[in-house]
């Protein structure tokens, strides 16, 4: 018999993996206890770490190209006054807390703006060496720490200066919300920079000072655990399956006070693709960020329901394998014993004639041949079906697992109605949303703001090659615009760089520095604008890349994000979307229309928990607030995503369900259509053979097609039709006169 074929393999295995399901079911659905602080709010909070380390990181390299590239283009033109160098880079960039320039040869200060500049911690006589540019942190007299960018300043004739930037590590736009704290820590879990956590002049009572105490030791304890595991290899940090993040990230839980558990999400910063270094990942910092969750001290689970549905499954299976026992293999391996007797020349028996389907079919064909290797002519009697076949058997036995399966999958554990969606959850939703909001909107400052830059160095001088050469080189700093050209006053573009233009024809408008030229098409065309100084009107305009925007809202954890302008009219997505189609669903235009009412003086985000038709969303808004040109757009962010997503104790025991039915109908088919592969069909087919040849058919050779059971039983009435007269119809025998007794 082969090891994979006949009528054991299939039910051996359906027993094993039934038990199998059985035992799982009882260890995944009857745990007695679940956490008190679900996956979900870890996850989250995991991910609130993750979005201050981009955030972090992109101002950082942002800030040292911004320094750098602004520098080239004093270097390409004509020299200026370092006063003049700096007044024009307050004029267009606010992001650095002091600049200053020194003459590098002298030591001199030679001009500066803001705050007082280390320049104490700058030695001018190292600046030849490999990577002595780069920027390098500072920690002040008053304990805090400042990062230094550096360009040089260099023109023929003239000794080269240094122009130095400072500025501090704290977040640019993180929304932290209330009771949330966030810090920057380096590899020494040194914290660099913190917010969240009052100050101590800011605290009135004693027992704001203890609450702060406590804070500020919970976030140290996260920072030095924190510093410890960002030192792992991101691939050895992730769990398998895990992604989206380049770098080293993960969460952490810290003590129980009053109810409330503290938890921390870390962050390494990282680049934007894995393995590739850019200047802030080199710094070896870090982001923590630490809120207190109220725990649920009801969020228990008894063993009870999976218990039963193990049981249940037992049960089940052990009904449907004795079905498979009873009815299909013991009755065939009852043909192949009595088959192999007849080959054998034992005729004085009867055959042992199964019950039902086509073993009863075979048998009593065995049992006619039987008597015709007797001498008795039983070709002409009609044989006898059965009303139910083997795989009607085969039926009933996936009938009774799927009795199990189908509560499963589609009645039991459902979350929808009875599912408790933490609070903070919804709060996650609506910070990460506001933080998101602000990234897209400083990342249309900063495009503006370089075209603000090219266009003040630009000038009233500068040929056509030479505006070319500007804004080429510019398009291949900076990956946010598609197409850069500079228009005149008669809305001629004189010097383009990129795609084709889509400015129409025209004097460009100055009402708005950053707008949409269409509202209707494929996809919006964002342009930014500035004016040239002494061009008598001309500006040079920049296309962004739409693709830029959308990669933006691309981050894990928050659903479907789309921004809409004022309309509500969908600008971007981080999934398909249509461009200016109108948002979906009556629920996110209201939660939008409410965002953008003025609360006080200002917008704020918002966030919402919604049921729907049994289905739970979590939806957040949050409008573009704040300063710059993109404020005027009146776009907003919004994000939605099913409660069902996240790792909440409900639906995990719900996903658990239903992958116990799923893998309970796999078994169930996998089995019993290997079996109806394997042995019904070819038992079937060899019904009909063998009522053929017992009524006559003697000229069929049968030939086995398995080496198992029903190719035995086809092997042995091979042998019987061999040993059967070929075409021969036996006569009746004599029979002698009947003889009449004469009366008397």
């Amino acid at each position: 018999m082969s090891l994979l074929g006949g009528i054991r393999p299939p039910i051996a295995v359906l027993s094993v993996l039934l038990l199998s399901l059985a035992a799982i079911t009882a260890l995944g659905l009857g745990r007695t206890a679940q956490d008190r602080v679900p996956e979900a709010v870890l996850t989250s909070q995991q991910q609130f770490a993750e979005d201050g380390a981009i955030a972090l990181r992109a101002s950082i390299d942002e800030s040292f190209t911004d320094l750098g590239r602004t520098a080239g283009l004093f270097n390409a033109a004509d020299p200026v006054s370092p006063d003049a160098v700096l007044d024009k880079i307050s004029s267009v960039y606010q992001k650095w807390t002091g600049t200053a320039v020194v003459e590098i040869s002298s030591g001199k200060l030679l001009a500066a703006r803001g705050e007082n500049v280390p320049l104490a911690a700058i030695d001018t006589t190292k600046l030849s060496g490999k990577d002595a540019l780069g920027p390098r942190m500072v920690k002040l007299a008053n304990g805090e720490t400042r990062l230094l960018s550096f360009a040089l300043l260099s023109w023929p004739g003239a000794p080269q200066q240094l122009l130095v930037a400072s500025s501090n590590l704290r977040f640019p736009g993180i929304s932290l919300g209330q009771f949330r704290s966030i810090a920057v820590i380096d590899a020494d879990a040194d914290i660099l920079s913190s917010d969240g956590i009052p100050q101590p002049e800011q605290l009135l009572t004693d027992t704001q000072r203890a609450d702060a105490k406590r804070a500020d030791k919970q976030l140290k304890s996260f920072a030095k655990t924190a510093s410890v595991k960002v030192r792992q290899h991101p691939m050895s940090a992730k769990e398998p399956g895990s992604g989206g993040f380049p770098g080293v990230s993960g969460s952490l839980l810290g003590s129980l006070h009053t109810g409330d558990r503290s938890v921390a999400g870390y962050a390494s910063l990282a680049g934007v693709q894995p393995g590739e270094p850019t200047v802030a990942t080199g710094l070896g910092l870090s982001v923590v960020a630490m809120v207190a969750v109220a725990e649920n001290p009801t969020a228990a689970a008894g063993p009870f329901f999976g218990l039963v549905a193990a049981g249940a499954l037992v049960v089940v299976g052990a009904l449907a394998v004795a079905l498979l026992l009873g009815t299909v293999q013991r009755p065939l391996i009852r043909l192949f014993l009595e088959s192999r007797r007849l080959t054998r020349g034992d005729l004085t028996r009867p055959v042992s004639v199964p019950s039902y389907g086509e073993a009863a079919r075979i048998g009593n064909s065995l049992e006619r041949l039987r008597r015709q290797l007797l001498g008795e002519d039983r070709s002409a009697e009609p044989p006898r079906r059965g009303r139910f076949g083997t795989r009607g058997l085969i039926l009933v036995c996936g009938v009774l697992v799927l009795a199990w399966c189908g509560p499963m999958l589609l009645l039991l554990n459902r979350a929808d109605d009875t599912a408790v969606v933490p609070q903070q959850l919804v709060n996650d939703q609506r910070e990460r949303t506001d933080t998101l909001t602000d990234r897209v909107r400083r990342a249309l400052n900063e495009g503006q703001a370089d075209l603000l830059s090219v266009a003040t160095l630009i000038g009233a001088g500068t040929s056509p090659a030479d505006m070319r050469t500007v804004l080429e080189r510019t398009r291949l700093e900076h990956d946010r615009y598609q197409s850069l050209y500079v228009v005149d006053a008669s809305g001629k573009v004189v010097a383009h760089a990129g795609d084709t233009p889509h400015e129409p024809v025209g004097k460009p408008s100055g009402a708005q520095p950053i707008r949409v030229l269409n509202d209707s098409g494929k996809k919006p065309v964002i342009v930014g604008q500035a004016g040239i100084p002494g061009r008598d009107g001309a500006t040079v305009v920049g296309e962004f890349r739409i693709d830029l925007l959308n990669g933006l809202l691309k981050r894990p954890g928050l659903g479907q994000i789309n921004i809409v302008d004022d309309k509500q009219r969908i600008i971007g997505g981080n999934t398909g979307y249509r461009a200016f189609q109108e948002l979906p669903g009556e629920r996110l235009r209201t939660l939008v229309t409410g965002t953008n009412q003025k609360t006080g003086v200002s917008m704020h985000p918002s966030g919402i928990l919604y049921r729907d038709g049994g289905k739970v969303q979590i939806a957040a808004a949050a409008p573009f607030v704040g300063g710059g040109a993109a404020k005027t757009l009146g776009w907003t962010v919004v994000s939605r995503q099913p409660a069902s997503s996240l790792a909440i104790p409900e639906y995990r025991r719900q996903n658990l369900t239903v992958l116990a039915g799923l893998l309970g109908m796999a078994a169930a088919i996998a089995c019993l259509g290997w079996l109806h592969i394997i042995v019904v069909r070819p038992l079937r087919a060899l019904a009909d053979q063998a009522e053929a040849l017992a009524g006559g058919e003697r000229r069929t050779v049968l030939y086995p097609r398995h080496h198992d059971e029903v190719g035995a039983v086809t092997r042995s009435l091979e042998l019987v039709r061999q040993q059967l007269p070929a075409q021969q119809k036996r006569e009746p025998a004599p029979t002698a006169p009947t003889t009449y007794a004469e009366r008397t």
